[in-house]
């Protein structure tokens, strides 16, 4: 059965797209990228239609991952069609939460950094206004998270 996995951070230009990119990377890798579909979005509209940041797209060139896709705004659709919607940190989480006043979806929203085995992060930071080590420790952050997920419970059944 297949499984629809959104990555959310705010503008989806640095967090998310990185996150959907690796898990794509790690499912590829294990032969399942037609049983486990990826796609990111953002909370905010700021940088709808641009692509991932540039300084991102290099810490992510050097652990082999090229970064592709167009940001774009979590809509309300966004919680029908996807399977597990993963907020890279608590304001995302609660945005993401607002928009489901009834809490109907509110079983499909996680933390990102929930499914981390070696980082002990509760949140995933957002290096767009750090230097080059914030954006090459984000990428080793989310290696970690999405492997996490790609083991979880979640992808079963």
């Amino acid at each position: 059965m297949q499984k629809r996995l959104l990555f959310v951070c705010l503008g989806n230009i640095c967090r998310s797209p990185s996150a959907e990119n690796i898990m794509n990377y790690l499912v590829a890798e294990q032969g399942k990228s037609d049983l486990i579909i990826c796609d990111s979005a953002g909370t905010a509209n700021y940088h709808t239609g641009a692509a991932p940041d540039r300084r991102m797209a290099v810490a992510a060139k050097k652990q082999g991952i090229t970064l592709t896709g167009r940001a774009r705004q979590f809509t309300m659709q966004d919680f029908v069609e996807f399977d597990l919607i993963l907020a890279m940190d608590r304001d995302n989480y609660q945005n993401i939460l607002a928009l489901d006043p009834d809490q109907k979806y509110r079983h499909k929203v996680k933390l990102m950094c929930d499914f981390c085995t070696s980082h002990s992060d509760q949140e995933v930071p957002d290096p767009y206004y750090g230097g080059v080590d914030g954006f090459d420790y984000v990428i080793d952050l989310l290696f970690d998270a999405c492997k996490g997920v790609l083991n979880s419970t979640h992808l079963s059944s």
